[in-house]
C-alpha cells in the first residue's frame, strides 16, 4: 500500500518517521493530534510491537487515545506522570521562528497544555503549512459554551488596532450542530488573513471573558521536521539554528501500511 500513497501522505508520512528519532526507550511522551501525527503513532505502535520501545503516551484527543490504544501504543494520562520528555505535534500553519497555528482538529488546548508540559516538542508537518507570516489559516480559539455569541463579539471588537488583516469569527459546526471539544466547548475560528504580531494576538484573546485558549503556540517549538512529496526531510532546529536534510524511503511492503482504513 506504501506505493499507493499521495504526494501529500508520503510527505506526511517521511515527516513522521524522521521525528521519531527523537524518541528514546523508557520515554513519557506527548501524542499529536491530526493526519500526520496518526502516521506518528502509527510508526510507535510498530516499534513498540516489533522492536521492544519501551514508551508510555499522553494523548492530546480521544481520537488520538483511540489510535494509540489500536495500535498498542501504552498511553497514561498527564495527571499520572506530571511532566513529559517530549511531545510530537502537527501544525496548521508555522512561521520561519516556529511559531504555529493548530487547532484545526480542535484539540488545541489539550494540545498546548500537555506541549507546554515538555521538555521538548517537535514539529511534524508537510512542506504546505509553511507560511512567511501567520494567519491565511484561520485561527481557532476555544470559548465555553455559555454566552459564546458575546464572547465572538467581544474577540472582535477586540481585535481592532490589531496587527491584522481580517476580523471576523465565525462558530465552527459539526455536520448543522456546533462542534464540540473533548471538554465540551465550542470553537470560534478567526478569519484574520495576516497576523503581523502574534504574541500580543494571543494575550489580547485569552483576556477576553469565556475564552478558555487560542490557537497560537508561541515559543513552544523546538524544532520542526518537513516533509516533502519525493522522499525528502528537513529538520530545522530553532535553539541550535541548524538545517538537516535526508531522503527517507517508502518501502512497499512495509507492515506499516496493511490494514490501514484511512
Amino acid at each position: 500500500m506504501g506505493g499507493h500513497l499521495s504526494p501529500m501522505e508520503k510527505a506526511k508520512f517521511v515527516a513522521a518517521k524522521r521525528a521519531v528519532d527523537y524518541v528514546e526507550d523508557g520515554m513519557r511522551l506527548g501524542l499529536g493530534t491530526g493526519s500526520t501525527a496518526a502516521w506518528m503513532v502509527r510508526i510507535l505502535g510498530e516499534m513498540v510491537r516489533e522492536e521492544g520501545l519501551n514508551i508510555t503516551g499522553v494523548p492530546t484527543s480521544s481520537r488520538t487515545a483511540d489510535l494509540a490504544r489500536e495500535v498498542g501504543v501504552p498511553i497514561t494520562t498527564l495527571d499520572e506522570v506530571k511532566w513529559l520528555d517530549l511531545t510530537i505535534d502537527g501544525a496548521d500553519e508555522f512561521d520561519p521562528d516556529l511559531n504555529l497555528i493548530k487547532g484545526g482538529g480542535g484539540a488545541l488546548l489539550q494540545e498546548k497544555i500537555v506541549a507546554t508540559a515538555s521538555d521538548m516538542m517537535v514539529v511534524v508537518s508537510d512542506a504546505s503549512k509553511q507560511v512567511e507570516t501567520l494567519g491565511a489559516f484561520p485561527l481557532p480559539v476555544e470559548v465555553i459554551p455559555f454566552g459564546w455569541q458575546t464572547t465572538k463579539a467581544l474577540i472582535e471588537e477586540s481585535l481592532t488596532g490589531l496587527d491584522v488583516m481580517g476580523r471576523s469569527a465565525s462558530l465552527r459546526l459539526n455536520h448543522d450542530a456546533p462542534f464540540v471539544t473533548d471538554e465540551g466547548n465550542h470553537i470560534l475560528d478567526l478569519h484574520l488573513r495576516r497576523i503581523g504580531n502574534p504574541r500580543q494576538l494571543s494575550m489580547v484573546l485569552n483576556q477576553v471573558p469565556g475564552v478558555v485558549e487560542n490557537g497560537l503556540f508561541i515559543d513552544i517549538a523546538d524544532a520542526i521536521v518537513i516533509g516533502h512529496g519525493d522522499g525528502l526531510v528537513e529538520v530545522r532546529d530553532i535553539n541550535n539554528g541548524t538545517v538537516e536534510r535526508e531522503r527517507i524511503g517508502v518501502v512497499e511492503d512495509d507492515n506499516l501500511f496493511t490494514d490501514i482504513a484511512d
